[in-house]
């Protein structure tokens, strides 16, 4: 009987194991494939766009706010995000993304801090990133990998949500909503 006991609640324990971590799993893209407007990332990232956001620590402190202004331009199939991040530190940073649509909704892309190839692919009115960024922290760089969840709003406004995590633990999230200029 006690025997039984044991591998009762041993049993529910790795069920409860697996349905936390199945909690942690992204969602598809698939299941944006209905939602409306469509993204086109040629489209919407092609101009000015601005962006206001904040970098929340794993326990939803907000630990930075921030601004972007984006210079955003494609030449047929490739295109390049020039991102100035100004922080409510002072502190200042440049990204440049440079994307190639590959079809389908099929996106890679590079950029100064990003180790090796970004993926993404949209559906929807969604768009899903997923990259490493080399991410200075206290004198050291650390690796950490992005999920990047994109969702079009309206055609000039798009709200982002970046879960960051480093060897699966999860670090803090970076929230941004976008604003196409007219």
């Amino acid at each position: 009987m006690m025997n039984r006991r044991k591998l009762l609640l041993s049993g529910m324990a790795s069920t409860a194991v697996v349905a936390n971590l199945s909690g942690c799993a992204s969602p598809s893209i698939d299941e944006f494939a209905g939602q409306k407007p469509v993204l086109d990332l040629r489209t919407y990232f092609n101009g000015m766009v601005d962006a206001w956001g904040i970098f929340t620590d794993r326990n939803g402190k907000v630990v930075k706010r921030f601004t972007v202004e984006m210079k955003c331009e494609w030449q047929n199939d490739q295109g390049i995000l020039d991102e100035d991040f100004v922080y409510s530190d002072g502190t200042k940073e440049k990204r440049v993304w440079k994307l190639t649509d590959k079809g389908n909704g099929v996106y890679v892309g590079t950029a100064g801090d990003v180790v090796g190839l970004a993926e993404g692919q949209t559906k929807g009115n969604a768009f899903n990133w997923r990259y490493t960024l080399a991410l200075p922290v206290e004198g050291t760089v650390l690796n950490v990998q992005m999920d990047d969840w994109m969702y079009l709003m309206n055609d000039r406004v798009m709200l982002n949500k970046a879960r960051m995590t480093k060897l699966g633990i999860h670090l803090g999230d970076v929230t941004l909503s976008f604003t196409r200029r007219t």
